[in-house]
């Protein structure tokens, strides 16, 4: 059985050729190496900040291989697996069961998706065919559905929906998760200081690949119970998280991660790099983390 999944989970850029054009593999195990060592607590790989939509099956199982591969239990490890079809839903959660993976992130169906039996029958079916534990992934805006505290008390009917992210951006909901003793991974960067001090058991974000340290320190900080000094560190992580949330979210995590951290390359097109302008405002924002 898995230890319980707690703390800051960096979800993981895909680092990419100049272009955006390739997946540099390279990159990537020169990126999980220093999220590592900057005591990230899980790493989720093939998620919406690595840029899942616009990757091939081929790539995302590459992808999942080689962080299992070179994480090799240092640290927690997420695979992304959701897909429309549940079929497919069970083919890349199976792959990523059978590399070890501490935990599956999946989707509901999107697009024009099911009704929430619907729903539930995909979770099931999935739960069903590994025996690794699933994350829900709620992110509304996105998926089209809405995973509320309701419906994922629900969904722990079956045996290993373990845990929900929650990305819908609203503080009433993540406290009313927390207040029902839920287990809730925090998705939304401007409130992942709160979330932390409201009691969410950890913060699932992509800000994470541009400020891998300060995220393990704000959390730490929370757990000792310095919450002033949190607070602190969180005022000068707070400008930039705005800006992410704010502006296309995997063009602004990549140019500021490319600008303080690694060199993870471009977006796969068509997603477009920041103009100009956004590069500008993007700078006064990571200011205060130079």
């Amino acid at each position: 059985m898995s230890q319980e999944l707690k703390g800051i989970c960096a979800a993981a850029c895909t680092p990419m050729s100049d272009d955006g054009s390739s997946v540099d593999y390279d990159r990537l195990k020169t990126h999980l190496d220093t999220l590592i060592e900057a005591g990230v607590h899980i790493i989720a790989v093939c998620g919406g900040t690595g840029e899942f939509p616009f990757l091939s099956t081929e790539e995302k199982r590459r992808i999942a291989e080689v962080a299992a591969r070179h994480i090799d239990g240092r640290t927690k490890l997420i695979v992304q697996s959701s897909a429309i079809r549940t079929e497919d839903a069970i083919e890349a959660s199976r792959h990523a069961a059978d590399l070890g993976a501490d935990a599956l992130l999946v989707l509901p169906p999107y697009f024009e998706g099911p009704t929430p039996d619907g729903v539930y029958s995909h979770y099931e079916r999935i739960a069903q065919a590994v025996k690794t534990p699933i994350m829900a992934y709620n992110i509304p805006v996105h998926s089209g559905f809405d995973i509320t505290p309701d419906f994922f008390k629900r969904l722990q009917q079956i045996d290993n929906v373990k845990y929900i992210k929650d990305t819908s951006g609203n503080f009433v909901r993540l406290q009313e998760l927390i207040a029902a003793g839920l287990p809730v991974f925090n998705g939304a960067d401007p409130f992942a200081f709160h979330a932390l001090v409201a009691g969410a058991q950890g913060c699932f974000w992509g800000a994470v690949n541009a400020m891998p340290r300060q995220a393990v320190e704000l959390y730490n900080l929370v757990q000792a119970g310095q919450a002033t000094k949190a607070a602190e560190l969180w005022k000068r992580m707070l400008p930039a998280n705005l800006f992410f949330w704010n502006h296309p979210y995997n063009p602004a995590v990549k140019a500021a991660t490319n600008l303080l951290v690694n060199k993870v390359g471009a977006c796969r097109q068509p997603v477009q790099p920041l103009s100009d302008a956004d590069l500008r405002e993007l700078d006064v924002a990571l200011q205060p983390l130079r």
